[in-house]
């Protein structure tokens, strides 16, 4: 037999496929260990084919062994990647990276053995219990004697863990035990279950409402057909997690599987409760907080078909599952979707081309979908499902814009206005509870000097460090460096340090002034940095244990908050005026999701959204839950302007340590590139002003983690040509990486 394999080395230069020598039991998809170079040194690759002859006339080395029994790709998998590498302009071994758990490679991660033992049956088992007794009857040893007792009795063997729960202090007892040959070590492989110690009360589907079976049923048909992309607009509190699930059991029924995505690690804890509910055990879970082991076994489960359905955040798109019927997308709008590390793959185009690849069916839900989607949805791209009425006939939350300058205007220089003040109040008064969303960790966004203006900044990067009012220190958000506060300025030497802005540690403090008997919980990076924090903070605010939420973007979506009735939107200006053509529409999404979170239960929701700029379209818009009064807003002023969609913007990144050369590489880049771009557009007979801009510079953030950054950046129009303009960017950037070079990306989701 002769194997194709391509070695895990992420370089242009060996990304192809290697034949070598194999045994007859080598599969297509399996790992393994082959002599690779001059020097032969073992280096782990995948085999993407195998043969039973050779062409060739150079003699062949042999693969070493296989790196697990069985094949870690699917065949589906593996045509996966390849479409990945060629959509996404990576080597092929990045691609396949993405489809196996990141400590598997290196054999950083094992299966992991309880260690187990039972009673030897080659030895007579009353001559063993004579043997333990002393003269008058007594056991020699009591605990020894119990524990063998408690093994011959039970006839199986016993993991060491629970002899000792059934016999505190058996440890000693059982090594003994093992010495004397009474017993025998056994072990046996278990999978490490991240959520063991949580009980889960299973749940049964719910009656649905008209609109709920109306969506389901077009979807299940359209699995019964092998086919399908839909959308489901479906606003804050319409039920769509119940149209998923009983779409999913649809799919199961079939014998089919199926992957749910949710956009925040935040939301994976809450609905897998949900999930695992109804489907228990069938239901594997993939996200970044999971441990290295416990994110093995999960994806072990899947891949030797012990999990049906699959549950997690971006990367749980690529799980090992076979027959996909389904594949749903939940919060589709979400930004987190699109990758920011190499290869940068957008999750929902992964999904469809799962999905076609499978014969499954695509499923994108959002309150408030992203403008593209929407806009494929109306020319019949994806089929438009809407759910308008949240269930039992609750009305939307009422939301109020407090205009801030006439706040000030008035002699209110804190955080709340008066009328999220009276909202809390009365909230507080009635025992309900209250979200406040300030979308900035923290206590204050930068830290100045009142005598001359300067900004402290990080060393490494060039953005103004955050102040932390618990540490009473600054913090950078992107590299992570700490500095202590200042008791002089640096650049004048004045003594007037002064914190500006408001971050969620602020808002925490003036709470607590505000009503000292209420108590709060905060929710934000500074706070769920370890394991099981966000389902931790989640589940005592479920309880009742606090009454007031405050946080970040994680508590504005998706979180399903019975006793909320008030939330509070504490600078809804924040996301407005950063320097992207998608501000506004982002803005819009955050204040509608969060505001869905009020009242779902009741239905006496209260929103109050405090601003600068209460006529501005995103929030006037917001206010009034009209998503396609927004979607028509927003097209239009992209069509005016030529924004995406009706245009393409391409972002090439370089960086480096040393400022000058950097800014050489980047300028030759860019006069090559233009070049490409023109010839490409010229041999297609197409007007080069498609091209419409084109500029090479310093990136916005000039510096980050001590490394200088500049950038190109152009903007094409979309027509028929585009497609072959982008394969000669690519194809450019390919014959022309450097140490400069970082990363090149289509619709960058910022350009800082």
């Amino acid at each position: 037999m002769f194997a194709q394999v391509i070695v895990d080395i992420a370089h242009s230069s060996v990304d192809r496929l290697f034949t070598y020598r194999a045994d007859d039991n080598i599969a297509v998809g399996q790992r393994v260990l082959v002599p690779f170079g001059a020097g032969n040194k073992a280096i782990e690759g995948f085999v993407l084919g195998v043969s039973d002859s050779y062409e060739g006339t150079v003699a062949l080395k042999s693969i070493i062994r296989p790196m697990e029994p069985y094949a870690v790709l699917t065949d589906e998998q593996i045509r996966l990647a390849q479409w990945i590498k060629q959509s996404y302009n990576c080597v092929l071994v990045d691609a396949l990276r993405l489809m196996i758990p990141a400590q598997l490679r290196g054999g950083r991660v094992k299966e992991k053995t309880i260690r187990t033992v039972k009673v030897n049956a080659e030895m007579d088992r009353e001559q063993v219990l004579s043997a333990m007794l002393k003269k008058d009857g007594t056991p020699k040893s009591p605990r020894q004697h119990e524990v063998y007792i408690l093994l011959a009795e039970s006839g199986m063997e016993m993991s060491t863990g629970d002899i000792c729960a059934f016999i505190p202090g058996a440890a000693a007892a059982i090594r003994a035990l093992l010495q004397k040959g009474y017993i025998l070590e056994i072990g046996r492989e278990t999978y490490r279950n991240p959520y063991a110690s949580r009980d889960i009360p299973k749940t049964m589907p719910m009656l649905l409402s008209a609109q709920q079976q109306a969506a389901l049923n077009a979807v299940s048909d359209a699995m019964e057909e092998a086919e399908g992309e839909f959308l489901l607009h479906g606003v804050t509190g319409s039920g769509k997690t119940e149209v998923y699930m009983q779409a999913i059991a649809k799919a199961l029924d079939m014998g089919g599987t199926a992957i749910v995505l949710v956009p925040e690690i935040s939301l994976t804890p809450q609905a897998m409760d949900r999930f695992r509910g109804r489907f228990g055990n069938s239901v594997a879970v993939l996200h970044s907080r999971l441990s290295p082991g416990e994110r093995y076994d999960e994806w072990r489960r899947i891949r030797l078909g012990k999990a049906k359905v699959v549950l997690g955040a971006r990367s749980a798109v690529f799980a090992p599952l076979e027959n996909i019927k389904l594949i749903v997308v939940d919060e589709e709008h979400e930004q987190s979707y699109s990758s920011e590390i190499t290869p940068r793959y957008n999750a929902i185009e992964v999904a469809r081309q799962r999905c076609r690849l499978n014969g499954g069916t695509l499923l994108l839900g959002s309150a408030t979908p992203s403008v593209q989607s929407y806009l494929r949805a109306t020319k019949g791209s994806y089929t438009l499902l809407e759910m308008l009425d949240r269930i039992n006939s609750l009305p939307m939350p009422r939301v109020e814009i407090a205009d801030m300058r006439d706040e000030f205007a008035a002699g209110n220089t804190g955080i709340f206005s008066a009328p999220l003040y009276d909202a809390l109040k009365t909230c507080f008064d009635k025992g309900e509870q209250a979200i406040l969303f300030m979308n900035r960790r923290g206590y204050s966004t930068f830290v100045s000097c009142r005598g001359c203006g300067y900004v402290f900044k990080c060393d490494n990067c060039d953005v103004s460090m955050t102040y932390h009012k618990l540490e009473n220190t600054m913090k950078c958000h992107y590299c992570g460096s700490v500095k202590p506060i200042p008791k002089v300025c640096p650049e004048c030497g004045k003594p007037y340090i002064k914190f500006f802005g408001i971050g969620t540690q602020q808002v925490e403090e003036q709470l607590n002034q505000s009503f000292p008997d209420v108590t709060c919980l905060r929710m934000d990076a500074d706070t769920t940095r370890t394991k099981d924090s966000h389902y931790s903070i989640l589940s005592r605010f479920a309880k009742g244990e606090a009454q007031v939420l405050i946080g970040t973007q994680m508590v504005a979506k998706g979180l399903d908050m019975p006793g909320v009735s008030v939330v509070g939107v504490i600078a809804a200006d924040a996301s407005l005026h950063i320097p992207d053509y998608r501000s506004c529409e982002r803005s819009f999404q955050l204040l509608t999701q969060v505001a869905g979170r009020a009242g779902r239960a009741a239905g006496n929701g209260r929103v109050i959204v405090q601003t600068y700029n209460p006529d501005h379209p995103a929030i006037v818009l917001a206010s009034r839950h009209d998503y396609k009064g927004f979607f028509d807003y927003e097209i239009a002023m992209r069509k005016a302007a030529l924004f995406p969609p009706y245009s393409l913007f391409i972002r090439v990144l370089f960086v480096h340590g040393d400022k000058g050369p950097l800014a050489e590489a980047a300028g030759s880049f860019a006069d090559g590139l233009h070049k490409a771009i023109v010839d490409a557009l010229k041999q297609q007979g197409a007007d080069d002003r498609e091209l419409l801009f084109m500029t090479c510079g310093e990136a916005p953030i000039k510096r980050k983690q001590g490394q200088y950054r500049m950038h190109i950046v152009l903007k094409l129009a979309r027509t028929k040509h585009t497609a072959k303009v982008i394969d000669a960017v690519y194809s450019y950037a390919n014959d022309h990486r450097s140490e400069y070079y970082c990363s090149l990306e289509l619709n960058p989701n910022d350009m800082l």
